[in-house]
This record gives structure tokens, C-alpha cells and sequence, in this order.
């Protein structure tokens, strides 16, 4: 057999070949060593993805303290009620023929009823999301419901469709207690108002992560594969809120909104005026924290009024308008004409600057013109010839349009920016104000901003600067936190008391504070903030809103800004009430009154003493004496060491024993005309006087009236009841025509009548 011979095409050929098998095998294994090498990680995330499933593991949020380690925000346990639509799809499909369950049909109808829920909507997610290992049903599911979950999917082996999983969600002990500052969170646990958005990043910690291995269906994986990544939990607020204060402030503007039906809220401020720390901080529109999207019973009653349908736009809207009016934190977020209480402020840039040039006294006929206007004063008919303090106390305008000139425009303009009303205070919370003043001030500008008129302040800016007068003239920035610190209890953040500046001198301050308690004490215009035993001072406020939304109405803004004790000073207090629609329309009458009830639980509060003068222990309240079980000769001792007189009914003898008292034990009575009714024996209170109407009584008159109907007096209100100056009953706490046991105590409020009318300005005739 001949040899063969092989071509050269077909050698080449094959080389060809061999070459393009190495070349591809080549490349493989270039890319196999690529991927197990330079992007081995990225395919093992591929391949851990497909199978494993990441569960967050939610840090718990920092908890926020009161001053006095009161809890004002911290976190519970709830739960989220979740299934899986791939696990019931993949139930329902294994099921032995001829078993007519529907799981979802069960599921639906079982979270429906227990969870209260829309059964279509839990049929939607188990029907139409199949592929879904996760559809959350509801959050924030208390114990006792998810208790009730477990033995649902016990009792009908539901358990790899339906999970329950532990969070953590954020609780608010105090309910509404200062929700303007605290603020809330979303329901996933983010800020989103107050002290919980300003500190978000210290609050909120870093979630964790627990992982695990599941085939197609959420099914755990035979073989282990978990991994845990551990939740740092968030750091802890330690606020200057001080509970006990708040629900004072909150309690008095409360009662002035109720009492003056204000249109346009209330709100109020309680500083540390040598710190800037808050200790309290209100607006009256209290919201629920632990449901911040319910709106108050005022709000809601606007929503029900306004006539549009539940599903319309408009409605929505509306609701929406309302929230966030509802959330606003007034005290920060909003200016407002500061009225008188801005007098406060001229005063001290007078004596500061022009001390020298004030004159003795200054005659006020009721007007003054300025340019081609003629400013009136509150006073029509004019206050006549006044000093500086007088002046002041008596807030009259031309008074202080004098002050206004000697001042001049530079050095006014100067002063306003060094007490910090060109600038925003600073305060730790979010979306706080700025004041509003012309960019070019003219004469007539300075003549009515002199006496706070026709500019806008934050009630933030304007306790902040009378502060800086009550402190001796040191502007402080305010703050609500005063320390941040971890689980361990290492400070993360310890506050600095900062101060701005010093923008009047110390003498200024002394002399100023001493003018405005004389003002309260004495037959000052704010007389109505008086507080026994304490040295307030105080100024009181009116201003009228203007615009084009206001052209056919009055509204006011009534306010009363003091500090105490005056002497030396360590707190300050602003309330402002916008758009009383009751009564009469002044600060002194508005707000001032509320000032005096706060400062009257505060300063005890904190442990200020009361010093009494001689007029004011004289006419002091005591408490009555329990002269219960006690022979008649014990009972009257007990009540003649307490100052005050008795009446005895029923038959006496030496051994008898008292079985009746009216005023009941531990009521407080006027001292100087308290009397005890004792009853013996089988005696008792048989016969019911009626209570006269005291509105609008002096003090004399309103005592004799109840003294005459056998009733006992309790005084509360202006110092003007003790300084004999002309106040007047303008509320009594037992409605006249009421029949009452004698000896019953009447408790009449008296106050002071308006001190300035804030309808300032006419034209020139």
C-alpha cells in the first residue's frame, strides 16, 4: 500500500483549528479566572442575592428627657403585621386535590377582621403581588392584637403566610404635653418636626441587618446561612424642659383662649433669662403626638363647615391647610406686632444713650405730630404732665415719640440689630421666624416704632430681648437641649451658654426693672400680672392687625411679656394671645392675668420665696382649720390661731364636739372677713343663701354684698385690690342666682381696666 501524502491546505487548516479551540478555551479560562478572582465579589453578591432575603433590624430612635429626667419621648414595642403572596400562592398549589381551602380568601378574611383593615385590600396584595415574599398589612399592632394574629395562624397553619416582626415605635407619654417642641417622627422613624427633625442624625442610630437563605418560595434553605449585623442604637436628647412649668404655661393659655375665644391661636414662652434655657414653650393648638395627623376639635369643625365633600380635592386640601396650621409652632415660627411691650426696649436705648437729655416730664395732651400726621396716644384726652417711670408704667405713646427723637434714627437702628431683632435667635428648632422692619426708616417710622407699632418681632426675638434687660443687658441665644449622650452614658454634647453681646449696661437694666415692678405693685398699666409675694415686672401690650384681610374687621394682637423676681431676675415669661374675639380687647385684660396665674405656680415651682409686704400678709388668704370631731373649745382655739372669726350653731355645753364646718376644712378664706359656721350636735347647714352678682364690684362692695349673704370672700387678681386703686370683679367662681350652704366661699377675680387703645394714628385734619 502506497503512502499517503497529506496536504498542505489540510495542515494548515487543523493549525487553524487547534489555534481557534486554544484560543477559546484560552479565553474561557481567562474568564474563569476573572471571575474567580477580580470579580468573584461581585458574582457572589449576584448568587447571595438571588438566594437571601435582608431584614432590617431597626435601631432604637434616642429617647428625649425633660431637665429632671422625665421621659418625654422614648419607644414601645409594636408590631408589623406582614405576609407572604409567593408562600400562599405556593400553599395553595401543593394542596391534595379535593381540599376546597382558599388560602386567600382565609388569609383576607382573618387580618381583615382582627387588624381592622379593608379585606379587599389584603385580597389585592395576596392575588396580585404573587411574586412578593414581603406585603406589609399594618404597622404599629399592639400586644394584645398580635397575640390574637398568632392564634389565628396556629389555628389554621398559616405559618409561612402570614409574619409577625417585633419594632420598635415611637411613644410620647405626655400626649400632647409641649408637641410644638418635641415634634414627631414618620412610621418608618424619621423627624419630621420639632426636636425629633432638629436632632434626626444624633436620634435616629444605624439599622442593623439579619440575613438569611431562602429558595423561591421564602422558604429557609436547608442548608445555614445567616448572617447578623448588629443595630447601633441612637444617642439620648437631655432637654432644659422643665414638665411642671410646661403644663403651667399650657394651662394658662388654655384658659385665655377659653375665656377670649382667640381666632388665630395663643401662644407663650418661660426662659431662663440668665441661660436662655427654655423651660417651656406653647402654642394652643395641642396636637396628639402619638397621632400627629388627627387634627384638634377646632380644626375639625372647620374641616365639617366647609361644606366640601369628603373625596373632593378641595376637602383634602383643606385638611392638609389645617395640619399644618394645627403643627406650626407659633412661639418660633411666626411675628407679630409687639405693641407696648417693645417700650420696654426704647426705655433702655433712651438711658443708655440720652439718658442725660430725658426730660423731667413730658405733658401729653393726647396727641403729637410727626411730619404731617398727628400719632395719637392711647389716652385721647391725653395723660397731662408725666415722668420718664410714669411714662412708661402709664404706657403713654407721646412719651415715647419723645424718646423716639432724642434717640434718633442711626442709634435706634443700631440698638434693634444689637438686640437682636435683624437676626434670627437661633434657637435649636427648626423653621424659626425673622422680624420684619422698613429698609429705610423715616421720621415718622421712628416716631411710631418707638412705641411698637407697624413692624413685626417673633415672640422668640422679643423674650430673648427683655431678657437681655431683665439679666443686666447680656443677649443669650436660646436653647432646649442641653446634653446629648449614648446608651453607656458618655456625653456626646454638652451645650455652652452663649452670649451674643451685652447691649445696655447693668444700671440701665436695674433701673428699668424697677419702673416696671412699680408699674405692676403700684397703679402701673400692668397691674393686672401682679403676683403676692413676688416682684414681677411686667409690660402689657395691644396692636392691631393690618392689611387687606383685616379691612373690614378689628383684630388684635394682645400680649404681656414680665420677668421675676424683679430684683434678681431668673425667669422670663411672653404671652401673646392673636385675635381675642371676647371681652375687652387689651394685653392688661388678655394676657396679663394669664402671666400673673402662671408665675403664681412657677416661682414656688422653683423655689423662689415669697416676701410679703405688711399691706399684703394683712390681706393674705389662710386656710381654714379642720374643726371636725373636735370639741367646740379645741375648734375655736384652731380658728382664732388661724385669724379668723366663727359663728356656733346648735346647743353648747362643754363636752360637745363639733360634726359640721362650713367652709369646708382646708379652704382658703380672706383673712381679714373669714368666718367659720360650726354645727353641734345634731345641727347641720339647713338653710341655702343665693350668690349675688359681684361683676363689675370693687372689693369693698363684692365683700359686703357676700359677707351680707352669710359667704366667705377668696381674693385672687391685680395688686389694685391691696393698692386701692380702681379694679373690678370680672369673675366670680360660683355663678350668681346659685343657692349655696352659708359659709360657702366665693372666689372673685378682679382686674384692672384696659391700659392703652392701639388705635394710634389719624391723619391730620
Amino acid at each position: 500500500m502506497g503512502n499517503r501524502t497529506v496536504s498542505t491546505e489540510a495542515v494548515k487548516r487543523s493549525t487553524w483549528l487547534c489555534i481557534l479551540v486554544f484560543a477559546v478555551f484560552g479565553i474561557l479560562l481567562f474568564r474563569i479566572l476573572m471571575i474567580q478572582t477580580l470579580d468573584f465579589e461581585s458574582y457572589q453578591n449576584k448568587v447571595l442575592n438571588q438566594i437571601t432575603t435582608e431584614s432590617p433590624v431597626a435601631a432604637n430612635r434616642g429617647k428625649i428627657y425633660d431637665r429632671n429626667g422625665n421621659v418625654l419621648a422614648t419607644n414601645i414595642t409594636t408590631y408589623r403585621v406582614f405576609i407572604s403572596p409567593s408562600g400562599i400562592k405556593s400553599a395553595q398549589e401543593v394542596l391534595p386535590e379535593g381540599n376546597g381551602t382558599d388560602y386567600a380568601d382565609l388569609v383576607s378574611r382573618g387580618l381583615s377582621e382582627i387588624l381592622g383593615v379593608s379585606y379587599d385590600e389584603v385580597h389585592k396584595q395576596v392575588t396580585e403581588y404573587t411574586k412578593y415574599l414581603d406585603r406589609t398589612i399594618k404597622r404599629k399592632v399592639d400586644e394584645e392584637t398580635a397575640d390574637t394574629v398568632r392564634e389565628y395562624i396556629d389555628e389554621h397553619s398559616l405559618q409561612s403566610m402570614i409574619y409577625l416582626e417585633a419594632q420598635s415605635t415611637r411613644y410620647y407619654p405626655g400626649g400632647t404635653l409641649g408637641a410644638h417642641m418635641i415634634g414627631f417622627t414618620s412610621s418608618d422613624g424619621v423627624g419630621l418636626y420639632g426636636l425629633e427633625y432638629q436632632y434626626d442624625e444624633y436620634l435616629k442610630g444605624v439599622d442593623g441587618y439579619y440575613i438569611k437563605a431562602r429558595d423561591s418560595y421564602g422558604n429557609e434553605m436547608p442548608f445555614d446561612y445567616s448572617s447578623y449585623i448588629e443595630a447601633v442604637d441612637g444617642y439620648h436628647l437631655k432637654t432644659t424642659v422643665d414638665t411642671t412649668v410646661q403644663s403651667f404655661l399650657e394651662e394658662a393659655l388654655a384658659q385665655t383662649v377659653a375665656d377670649h375665644e382667640a381666632a388665630n391661636r395663643a401662644c407663650g414662652i418661660v426662659m431662663d433669662v440668665n441661660t436662655g434655657a427654655i423651660l417651656a414653650m406653647a402654642t394652643s393648638s395641642p396636637f396628639d403626638l402619638n397621632d400627629p395627623w388627627g387634627l384638634d376639635d377646632l380644626s375639625k369643625a372647620t374641616l365639617e363647615e366647609s361644606g366640601y365633600a369628603e373625596d373632593s380635592d378641595e376637602y383634602a386640601e383643606l385638611q392638609r391647610t389645617l395640619l399644618t396650621e394645627m403643627w406650626s409652632n407659633k412661639a418660633v415660627t411666626e411675628s407679630y406686632i409687639p405693641g407696648s411691650t417693645f417700650k420696654i426696649v426704647t426705655s433702655a436705648m433712651a438711658l443708655e444713650e440720652r439718658e442725660s437729655q430725658i426730660p423731667a416730664s413730658v405733658s401729653c395732651g393726647g396727641s403729637k405730630r410727626v411730619a404731617d400726621r398727628i400719632i395719637h396716644c392711647h389716652k385721647r384726652q391725653g395723660h397731662g404732665a408725666l415722668t420718664f417711670a410714669e411714662g412708661l408704667q402709664q404706657s403713654c405713646n407721646v412719651w415715647f415719640m419723645t424718646l423716639g427723637e432724642l434717640i434718633g434714627v442711626d442709634t435706634y437702628q443700631q440698638y434693634v440689630k444689637a438686640f437682636g431683632y435683624r437676626e434670627r435667635t437661633g434657637i435649636d428648632l427648626p423653621g424659626e421666624g425673622s422680624s420684619i422692619f422698613a429698609s429705610q426708616m423715616s421720621q415718622l417710622d421712628l416716631a411710631i416704632y418707638a412705641f411698637g407699632q407697624n413692624f413685626n418681632v417673633t415672640p422668640m426675638q422679643q423674650l430673648c430681648a427683655v431678657a437681655a434687660v431683665a439679666n443686666g443687658g447680656s443677649l443669650m441665644t436660646p436653647y432646649l437641649v442641653e446634653q446629648i449622650t449614648d446608651n453607656a452614658g458618655n456625653v456626646i454634647y454638652q451645650h455652652k451658654v452663649e452670649t451674643k453681646r451685652t447691649v445696655v449696661s447693668e444700671e440701665v437694666c436695674k433701673t428699668l426693672a424697677e419702673i416696671l415692678e412699680d408699674g405692676v405693685s403700684g397703679n402701673g398699666g400692668a397691674k393686672n400680672a401682679y403676683v403676692a409675694g413676688y416682684r414681677v415686672a411686667a409690660k402689657t401690650g395691644t396692636s392691631e392687625k393690618k392689611g387687606a384681610e383685616f379691612t373690614d374687621k378689628e383684630a388684635y394682637i394682645c400680649s404681656t411679656v414680665a420677668f421675676a423676681p424683679a430684683d434678681d431676675p431668673e425667669i422670663a415669661i411672653i404671652i401673646i394671645v392673636d385675635e381675642p374675639t371676647k371681652g375687652v380687647l387689651y394685653g392688661s385684660t388678655v394676657a396679663a392675668p394669664y402671666v400673673a396665674d402662671a408665675l403664681e405656680n412657677i416661682m414656688p415651682y422653683l423655689g423662689v420665696t415669697p416676701i410679703y409686704t405688711e399691706e399684703e400678709q394683712a390681706k393674705m388668704a389662710v386656710t381654714v382649720p379642720n374643726c371636725r370631731k373636735y370639741t367646740l373649745t379645741e375648734a375655736i382655739a384652731r380658728i382664732e390661731a388661724a385669724g379668723l372669726d366663727y359663728t356656733v350653731v346648735g346647743e353648747q355645753s362643754a363636752d360637745a364636739v363639733v360634726t359640721s364646718q362650713s367652709p369646708a376644712p382646708y379652704t382658703k378664706v380672706e383673712k381679714s372677713s373669714g368666718r367659720v359656721i360650726l354645727y353641734l350636735g345634731d345641727a347641720s347647714p339647713s338653710e341655702d343663701v343665693e350668690v349675688p352678682n359681684l361683676i363689675g364690684k370693687n372689693a369693698v362692695q363684692a365683700n359686703a354684698l357676700l359677707m351680707g349673704c352669710g359667704l366667705n370672700v377668696r381674693i385672687v387678681g391685680s395688686s389694685g385690690v391691696l393698692s386701692g386703686t380702681d379694679t373690678l370683679v370680672c369673675d366670680q367662681s360660683i355663678a350668681a342666682g346659685s343657692m349655696v350652704a352659708k359659709g360657702t366661699v366665693v372666689t372673685v377675680t378682679f382686674s384692672a381696666g384696659p391700659d392703652e387703645n392701639p388705635d394710634y394714628e389719624n391723619p391730620v385734619t
